[in-house]
């Protein structure tokens, strides 16, 4: 049992038998100080020393927590990885406990409080048959190096993906069966010369739970907003936030278009969350009415204008298509 734990939160935190590492649970990553406490708790059955000051139920009550947060967090795949994460698990999960007790819990960690969270409305789940729709995409775990701005990430698709097997290119399989046969003999520059022809046949072999997945790579550009360009204001905020949404984790990605760039254009499920709802509701992208009508997508951007959430705090924050449109103009002149 304890070998599984570890699996479980082994790449969250590394449990240690010094407790007084942690120090006050405020001052270490909140993430890693609860994966640890509750590792510590389906060892030991004991709560944390010094939680009783935080929250107002007994001490019985609060083990009864853990293990419903034990739960939660095993079923979780990925496990939360970022303060948000966690904070979503712990308020979801103790949903109907006291709320002295849920925000005492959440500020023993120095976990996002309630209130501090952007409220998601909807559940996650794509429409069903949406119009326009093209095809749909199920990628394997997105690496953070893959989010190019606020807007566009790279993903890949297993060739043994129904869609994908279906037409995969012969010389690219027989050139990742020729790639595995090399290294086995460890001739690995026959290796890397043919991992290169994959490559630019718009494929890559992909490292995914020590073992390699042939996979086809796809550019996608989310569908209906356009977020600050790097070098603009709140372009690196951005481009984090997006990370954030998808780093680790497998994506839904439903495809409606394909741009001027080669990038399919569509919208981003994983983990209950739509990418573009979090992006326009944390102020960190414009509604591109120019190419999308949705009327959900226009309230969460009026809603974030009225907070002034993010970029929108400044007074009149540049568009990024006015932006692309004046650096073109002076790399003309």
């Amino acid at each position: 049992m304890g070998n599984a734990i570890r699996l479980l939160y082994g790449h969250c935190c590394k449990p240690s038998a010094d407790s007084d590492s942690l120090g006050h649970h405020g001052s270490a990553p909140g993430v890693s100080a609860l994966a640890q406490d509750l590792y510590n708790f389906e060892i030991t059955s004991q709560v944390p020393q010094g939680l009783t000051k935080h929250v107002v139920s007994s001490k019985k009550a609060q083990a009864n927590w853990y293990k419903k947060l034990s739960d939660a967090w095993r079923e979780t795949k990925p496990p939360p990885k970022t303060p948000e994460e966690a904070s979503r698990l712990v308020i979801q999960t103790l949903k109907r406990h006291q709320k002295a007790d849920v925000e005492g819990l959440l500020a023993f960690y120095g976990l996002p409080l309630p209130h501090s969270l952007v409220e998601l409305t909807t559940d996650g789940a794509p429409p069903s048959h949406p119009h326009g729709l093209k095809f749909e995409l199920h990628t394997l775990p997105v690496d953070a190096k893959a989010v190019a701005d606020g807007d566009t990430v790279t993903v890949y698709v297993s060739a043994t993906d129904p869609r994908e097997s279906s037409c995969l290119p012969r010389d690219v399989q027989a050139a990742a069966v020729q790639r595995s046969k090399a290294r086995a003999q460890k001739n690995y520059p026959k290796a890397d010369e043919l991992h290169k022809k994959i490559i630019d046949s718009g494929y890559r072999v992909i490292p995914v739970n020590h073992d390699e997945v042939l996979a086809r790579k796809y550019r996608i550009r989310l569908r209906g907003i356009d977020a600050p360009e790097s070098a603009m204001p709140y372009g690196k905020e951005a481009k984090e936030e997006l990370t954030k949404v998808v780093q680790g984790k497998s994506l839904r990605v439903l495809v409606f278009d394909e741009d001027r760039y080669g990038r399919c254009v569509g919208d981003i499920y994983c983990n209950g969350i739509f990418a573009q709802e979090v992006m326009l509701k944390k102020g960190l992208a414009w509604h591109y009415t120019a190419y999308d009508k949705r009327p959900e997508l226009e309230k969460w951007e009026k809603d974030a204008r009225a907070k002034r959430i993010g970029l929108w705090a400044a007074r009149n924050p540049e568009m990024p298509w006015e932006w692309r449109k004046q650096k073109r103009e002076n790399q003309r002149s």
